[in-house]
């Protein structure tokens, strides 16, 4: 009896034709989901996210991965998937330093003093769109650093949230290599991290328990409303993503969840000129951010 060799399947090419008017349609669910925008010079981006994606589902027509996300059984999970594709961030601990000067020399003595003077002595930071993790590892390496000095006495909460899931296991995990932590010192290498080879070193214990992660999508108004009593916020790079109308819904609900006195950190090359003018721009040395203002000065400002 002949023996019969099973035939590969044929691969898919998606069909990456820009005129193709479902990619339009997949970019504005994209848009109303997410807040992201592609731009017609840069709908050549979510082209490659969608083809990776029909690949994988051997779709062969944007109009046929289009009823993936909008009409199939599985669209709230392939929509999920897509995301995930879009959201890809690349970043590096200490990648701010000048960010943490300030919070060192200037913001966090403004904060203790107010929060002092009602007994109130715990600290909330959010890192909204983290990515992979390193910025709210770095930030708190940094707390841990100055928890005998300048925090003695303090206790603090980091939130670090992200859209997408696989950024998230990655921040969970705790684990990098060289190019995440080429900022960062032997001496804190040492102290917060271990080797768990490949030439990879993972968050410790210690490390890790000071910080949430959690999947947060900032187009959610339902979930952003709930995210109040934050002193510092850093959201760095995330908003370049953003339309205007969606960069001042978002930056709305970053100044409603500020405590008065809080500050938002952003991106160097991020402003909120045009986008809102509630915050303060406060400058400091090789960097900036914006506080909330207090009551008092408020009313300054008024008059």
């Amino acid at each position: 009896m002949p023996i019969e060799i099973a035939k590969a399947k044929p691969v898919i090419i998606p069909d990456s034709n820009p005129a193709d008017p479902a990619y339009l349609k997949i970019r504005d669910l994209i848009y109303r989901i997410s807040g992201i925008y592609h731009s017609e010079e840069k709908l050549y981006l979510l082209i490659g996210r969608c083809a990776r994606r029909m690949v994988m589902l051997g779709v062969a027509t944007a109009s046929e991965y289009l009823e993936h996300l909008t009409t199939r059984g599985n669209r709230d999970a392939e929509l999920r998937l897509l995301l995930n594709e879009i959201t890809i961030g690349e970043t590096y601990m200490f990648r701010h330093p000048a960010q943490l000067d300030a919070l060192r020399t200037v913001i966090l003595p403004q904060i203790l003093q107010m929060k002092g003077l009602i007994s109130l002595k715990r600290l909330r930071f959010w890192c909204a769109g983290c990515s992979t993790g390193e910025e709210p590892h770095t930030l708190a390496m940094f707390l841990l650093e100055e928890k005998d000095k300048l925090l003695a006495g303090w206790t603090w909460d980091i939130l670090a949230t992200d859209l997408n899931d696989n950024s998230l296991e990655t921040a969970r995990a705790g684990i990098y290599g060289e190019y995440a932590l080429r900022n960062t010192s032997d001496v804190l290498r040492r102290k917060y991290f271990k080797d768990v080879g490949d030439k990879k070193l993972q968050a410790n214990d210690l490390l890790k328990a000071q910080i949430r992660f959690d999947r947060l999508n900032l187009r959610d108004d339902s979930k952003m409303l709930f995210q109040k009593g934050m002193d510092i916020i850093f959201c760095c790079n995330v908003l370049i993503y953003f339309d205007l109308a969606s960069k001042r819904r978002v930056v709305q609900h970053f100044y409603a969840n500020l405590l008065p006195g809080g500050y938002l950190f952003m991106g160097h090359a991020e402003s909120l000129f045009q986008v809102d003018d509630s915050f303060r721009l406060v400058h400091f040395s090789g960097t900036a951010a914006y506080s909330k203002p207090t009551a008092a000065q408020a009313g300054g400002v008024k008059k």
